[in-house]
């Protein structure tokens, strides 16, 4: 079996790897400081909604890079969510 990556989905793993991993630092500072005043819900809420979709879009055409990044960055999101109503 042979494995092989083109330009797009390179580009498209890319991509999603910055933009998946942006949300990290926003939820490891809620972690650590155990607050989330500052972070809005419905930022957050609208942003879960609109990933959701992308990932559901990344099924539909059967795209790996949209897939996972979207899969990922909705853990991410949810675990916003989650601290912020937590630590609110």
């Amino acid at each position: 079996m042979e494995f092989s990556i083109d330009l797009n989905n390179l580009i498209g793993i890319i991509a999603g790897a910055i933009t998946t991993s942006a949300l990290i630092p926003q939820a490891l500072k809620i972690y650590k400081t155990k607050s989330a005043r500052d972070v809005s819900l419905a930022m957050f809420i609208f942003m879960a909604i609109g990933i959701t979709l992308w990932f559901f879009y990344g099924v539909l055409i059967k795209e790996i890079p949209v897939i996972l990044a979207n899969l990922i960055s909705l853990i991410l999101i949810f675990l916003i969510i989650f601290m912020k109503i937590r630590y609110g």
